[in-house]
């Protein structure tokens, strides 16, 4: 084997290392389970458990989501999600397999078991990961071991990543 072979092979082997790590560590980035710390309302009103509570766990490719709150007029109110996402560099891709939520009303729960797949552009920022989830759902952004996501017009929620 000539020298030139060998230091292309060597190469060629380099680069397929550094793009696997560096896709596995962006999964990461966001892979864990988290919980919520307190909800900022648009008034200014901060909520903390527990007048609402939530998990948020994504690991393997799974996403699971369950937000428990209490109403303005002090009824319970809830919202679940069960997905199944794919993230890489530039793109998050979630299929949808479950999701409900009780808003207090007392109207029928509305459920969503579709199993539709949508896309969103992941941006990315020195240690932060931002994505808006894609069924209507809030802004994420993900730094560390903390994790917000916002509604405009409805909440800032600020979450920890459970140890």
């Amino acid at each position: 084997m000539d020298l030139f072979t060998l230091a292309w092979q060597r190469f060629a082997f380099g680069l397929a290392l550094l793009f696997g790590i560096g896709f596995f560590a962006h999964a990461d980035e966001i892979e864990g389970t988290f919980r919520l710390v307190k909800r900022q309302l648009p008034d200014g009103t901060i909520q903390r458990p527990p007048t609402v509570a939530g998990m948020w766990t994504m690991v393997k490719g799974h996403r699971q989501l369950n937000v428990f709150w209490h109403t303005p007029e002090g009824k319970h109110a809830s919202a679940g999600a069960i997905s199944t996402y794919r993230i890489t560099p530039h793109e998050y891709t979630e299929t949808l397999i479950y999701f409900a939520i009780d808003d207090g009303s007392g109207n029928p729960v509305p459920y969503n078991a579709s199993g539709e797949t949508k896309s969103v552009v992941v941006t990315r920022d020195v240690g932060r990961i931002m994505f808006k989830l894609p069924f209507d759902g809030p802004s994420v952004v993900f730094e560390g071991n903390k994790m917000t996501a916002t509604l405009t017009g409805s909440f800032t929620d600020y979450w920890e990543r459970v140890k």
